[in-house]
């Protein structure tokens, strides 16, 4: 069997070249997902896709074999949906399960557009680290800071608990490793941009596969350094009505969290 070092190498990337999402095509907030997507890694229409698919497909493109972080991201995935054992691309915006607040380039839920891709909450990164031609984690730890100082200011409805927390900063090391080195968290800007604003792999442009393994350790490594170059204004502090991490457990209806608030007396 192919080792998937062997198997990137072995792409054939005519079949798999980058295809923008046509009408009745799925998409999520996620820009990872949405690349695997566009390529077809994972289903082009963006609906039913498994557990077992994105496993296969984050190891082969992005080096991130399945281990502890990817495995309870995917099972959380499986909460946004009825379905007993797949999801669509489109159940990931569910607010309070996978999807959060103060993300980098996505709206908040209570603002309007939680799904595509928004140019002006963008503009935080894209802007960011001036007279440089990369990011890292304390360009983006800054970007972070801000991006929730904003949201502090713009939504009166912000959830900001420290699930979102490590969310948010799982997401930017993830960004960061897939697109630089998940040793460094070191990412050219060029591939960042059109990691997001276009959901394709730059490969016209230089980008390879990480050389090394996308992992827990190494994802752990850089959220430490991004928590703290996210701290530079005074401490991350929950900030909002719900100040105990809670997640949705499923789509429909009223929002049930867990653990269960503690009833008003």
């Amino acid at each position: 069997m192919l080792q998937h070092t062997d198997a990137f190498d072995n792409i054939d990337w005519n079949y798999h070249r980058w295809i923008a999402p046509g009408e009745g095509d799925l998409r999520s907030p996620c820009p990872g997902m949405n690349t695997l997507a566009n390529h077809g890694f994972i289903s082009r229409d963006g609906k039913n896709i498994t557990i077992p698919m994105v496993l296969k497909a984050a190891d082969v493109v992005y080096n991130n074999p399945a281990d502890p972080v990817m495995n309870l991201a995917l099972k959380l995935a499986l909460l946004t949906t009825d379905a007993p054992d797949s999801f669509t691309l489109d159940d990931l915006k569910l607010h309070g399960t996978i999807e959060h607040d103060a993300s980098i380039s996505r709206l908040d839920y209570a603002l309007g557009d939680n799904l595509h891709f928004n140019s002006t909450v963008f503009s935080t990164l894209s802007e960011s680290n001036p007279g440089f031609d990369v990011y890292n984690t304390t360009s983006v730890g800054q970007v972070l800071e801000e991006r929730l100082a904003l949201a502090k200011k713009e939504n009166a409805e912000l959830v900001n608990t420290i699930k979102e927390r490590q969310s948010q900063l799982l997401e930017a090391s993830l960004f960061l490793s897939v697109m630089g080195d998940p040793r460094t968290g070191v990412a050219p800007k060029r591939f960042v941009q059109i990691f997001f604003r276009e959901e394709r792999l730059p490969l016209a442009e230089g980008w390879k596969r990480p050389s090394s393994p996308i992992n827990s350790a190494s994802l752990i490594n850089l959220m430490t350094q991004l928590n703290e170059a996210s701290q530079t204004k005074g401490p991350w502090l929950p900030s909002s009505l719900i100040t105990c991490p809670w997640t949705r457990l499923q789509p429909e209806g009223l929002a049930i969290v867990w653990p269960p608030q503690p009833f008003n007396t």
